[in-house]
C-alpha cells in the first residue's frame, strides 16, 4: 500500500470554562463528588452562536499556524462528529467554505466517541488506495449543546472542543501500523440522543431532545471489552505493550480509564487523556490528549502511540501509530 503520515495536529477549545464549583450552583453535586468519581475539575463550553463547525475551523487554522501548512489542495475532508451544525449540510461542506478549499470531498462521519480514530482509518485507507493525497481529518462536539443541565449523572461529563490532523500521502515514512475496529449493537439503548425513531432494540427511548447515558452500563461494557481489543492490535502488529508509548483511549471518565490500564497492565503515567479540564469532548477527546502530550513535550517523533475510542453504538476502534509530524514551525497558542 501507499505510504500514508500524519504530519500536523492542530486543536480549539472555547474560551468560555465551566468549572465543578460553578456546577455546584447549577445542579446538587459538589467539587468533590465530581473529581472523585470522573477526575474532570473543568470542561469548556461553547457560546450559543459558536458551532462544531467553528470549532473545526479555528483547530485546522492552529494546525495551519503551527506546521505551516497550506489546505487549499486538500482532497478530502473528514469530520467525526455527534454534533453537527445542522443535520444537513454537513460540517465538513461548511469548513470547505470556510477554508476556500476549491476542490476537495466533503463527509461528515457518525461514530460517536470512537468517531476520530474511525476518521483516521477511514483517511488512511484513502490515500493507501491510492485515491487520494491529502486529507484533514477532524474530531470536534459541542455536547453542552445536547446536555440536560438538571441531570447531575451526565452534565458533570460533557465539554466541548476539536482536534485536526493532516494525513497526507508519503511514500518514505509510514503513520499507520495496524487497527481494531468493531460495534455491539445491543447495547444501542445504553447511550443515545433521540431523532426520527423512539426505539432501539425494540426499548422505548425517553422523549427528550438532550443525549441519554446508562453510565453503569457503559462502564461494564468497556471495562469487558476494550482491553482485549486492544490485545488484537498488539498481537496483529506483534507488538508488545513494552513497545508502546502512549496508551490515549477515550477521555470518557478517569474512573473508566484506571481499570482500563490496569486490565491490560500498562501505566497510568503513560497514558495520556484530555478530560482533566476539558471533560468528555466526544470525538475530540483523543486528539486533544495526543496534541497536549505534544504540548507537554512528552509525546516525540519515533514514538508508538495508541489510540482507542469507543462510545454510543457500542461502536468502537483502535489505532497504532508512529509519530512523525513535520517540524512545528510556530509555537501553538494557548488552550
Amino acid at each position: 500500500m501507499i505510504g500514508t503520515r500524519i504530519t500536523a495536529i492542530g486543536t480549539y477549545v472555547p474560551e468560555k470554562k465551566l468549572t465543578n464549583f460553578e456546577l455546584e450552583r447549577i445542579v446538587e453535586t459538589n467539587n468533590e463528588w465530581i473529581i472523585q468519581r470522573t477526575g474532570i475539575q473543568e470542561r469548556r463550553i461553547s457560546l450559543p452562536n459558536e458551532f462544531t463547525s467553528d470549532l473545526c475551523v479555528a483547530a485546522v487554522r492552529d494546525l495551519m499556524h503551527r506546521y505551516n501548512k497550506k489546505v487549499d489542495d486538500v482532497d478530502m475532508i473528514i469530520v467525526a462528529t455527534s454534533t453537527p451544525d445542522f443535520p444537513f449540510p454537513s460540517v465538513s461542506s461548511i469548513i470547505q467554505d470556510q477554508l476556500n478549499i476549491s476542490q476537495t470531498g466533503a463527509i461528515d462521519l457518525s461514530a460517536a466517541c470512537a468517531g476520530f480514530v474511525y476518521a483516521l482509518h477511514t483517511a488512511h485507507t484513502y490515500i493507501a488506495s491510492g485515491l487520494h493525497k491529502k486529507i484533514l481529518v477532524i474530531g470536534a462536539d459541542t455536547l453542552s449543546k445536547v446536555t440536560d443541565y438538571t441531570d447531575r449523572s451526565t452534565c458533570i461529563l460533557f465539554g466541548d472542543g476539536a482536534g485536526a490532523v493532516l494525513v497526507e500521502k508519503d511514500e518514505q515514512s509510514k503513520s499507520f501500523i495496524g487497527f481494531h475496529l468493531g460495534s455491539d449493537g445491543k447495547g444501542a439503548q445504553h447511550v443515545y440522543r433521540p431523532g426520527l425513531s423512539n426505539k432501539v432494540n425494540g426499548i422505548e427511548l425517553l422523549d427528550t431532545q438532550y443525549l441519554v447515558q446508562n453510565g453503569r452500563e457503559v462502564f461494564r461494557w468497556v471495562v469487558r471489552n476494550v482491553p482485549n481489543s486492544v490485545k488484537q492490535i498488539l498481537e496483529k502488529t506483534k507488538t508488545s505493550l513494552e513497545q508502546v508509548d502512549w496508551f490515549i483511549p477515550h477521555s470518557a471518565n478517569l474512573r473508566l480509564i484506571e481499570p482500563i490500564c490496569e486490565k491490560l497492565e500498562f501505566p497510568m503515567e503513560k497514558t495520556l487523556y484530555s478530560l482533566v479540564n476539558f471533560g468528555n469532548t466526544s470525538a475530540a477527546t483523543i486528539p486533544l490528549a495526543l496534541d497536549l502530550g505534544i504540548r507537554e513535550e512528552k509525546v516525540k517523533n519515533g514514538d508508538q502511540v495508541l489510540m482507542y475510542g469507543f462510545g454510543s453504538g457500542l461502536v468502537h476502534a483502535g489505532q497504532l501509530l508512529e509519530i512523525n509530524f513535520d517540524e512545528q514551525i510556530n509555537a501553538p497558542s494557548a488552550l
